[in-house]
């Protein structure tokens, strides 16, 4: 079997908890261009991915966070027509505790907003693949210390 000239790519997303709410961006830009997800993007070399999760939050919503945790690390593999590996991101979800700022889409984000569980469900295919299930884990998480 020869090497796949395509490597998995680390990745972060950005899940904020507000109550029993968590914010959700429509994204600008492919992968998922249109579709409701979590703020995220790329680590940067030499970026921590607690870090880069941070970062990111802030790129694509002006909101600022702290106390990142890790929530999952969830494999996002795509295949072109002809069954060759397009894409692999290594999508490490990081809940962060809101601080201040309001959302405002900027970045990457066409617009920013906050959804309760039933909000989600409503989204159906206008979500991005495991967006529920990624705010099911952050909701069901105990408050920070």
């Amino acid at each position: 079997m020869s090497p796949s000239p395509v490597r998995p790519v680390p990745a972060v997303l950005s899940v904020v908890r507000r109550g029993g709410s968590v914010l959700l961006v429509r994204r600008a830009n492919p992968p998922d261009q249109g579709l409701w997800g979590f703020p995220g993007g790329r680590v940067e070399p030499g970026e921590a991915y607690l870090d880069a999760a941070l970062r990111e939050l802030n790129e694509e919503t002006g909101l600022t966070a702290d106390a990142p945790r890790l929530i999952t690390v969830l494999d996002f593999i795509q295949h072109d027509a002809e069954g060759t590996l397009a894409h692999h991101f290594a999508m490490i979800a990081v809940l962060c505790r809101w601080r201040s700022g309001a959302a405002v889409a900027a970045d990457d984000a066409l617009e920013a907003a906050w959804f309760d569980r039933a909000g989600i469900a409503r989204l159906g295919a206008g979500a991005s693949v495991k967006v529920a299930y990624l705010a099911d884990l952050a909701l069901a998480m105990p408050p920070e210390a």
